[in-house]
């Protein structure tokens, strides 16, 4: 009986845990890549979506001195860090909008939490990555 109690605990815990993120998480939307070679702007859809609801971004591609970047292609990764799972689907960049301005489509979110959205990058400059995180929240009811 006790070691039930004690595993019923140890589960509840470990379920808590995952559904907080980190205090100090970077949620800016607006980045260097690792090795600095491009900066990346990354911008959710103007409304929020609901979950399992597919969305677009955009992504804004810029050289360090702002210039926006032309003709890159991107591979596009993430998931839930906590829980150990991908992205539901397989979002990917379709086609560049506007100078260094690239449609990401097929982005879904199919719970609330913690989530990254990774972006290799292949550019004129090179080859680069950058990390994104993002917390998506319960929506709130209108009134």
């Amino acid at each position: 009986m006790i070691h039930r109690a004690l595993a019923v605990f140890g589960l509840a815990l470990l379920a808590a845990g995952c559904s907080t993120p980190p205090a100090n998480l970077d949620l800016s939307l607006d980045k260097r890549t690792a090795a600095g070679i491009y900066r990346v702007a990354l911008q959710p859809p103007a409304q929020a979506p609901a979950i399992n609801q597919m969305h677009a971004w955009q992504v804004k591609l810029a050289a360090p001195d702002g210039s926006p970047v032309r003709a890159a292609h991107f591979k596009v990764d993430g998931g839930m860090p906590q829980h150990g799972h991908g992205l539901p689907t397989q979002p990917r960049v379709t086609r560049e909008l506007a100078p260094g301005t690239y449609l990401l489509e097929g982005m879904k979110f199919s719970m609330t939490g913690w989530w990254e959205v990774k972006l290799d990058i292949q550019g004129p400059a090179g080859v680069d990555q950058v990390t994104f995180n993002t917390v998506v929240d319960t929506p709130k009811s209108r009134p």
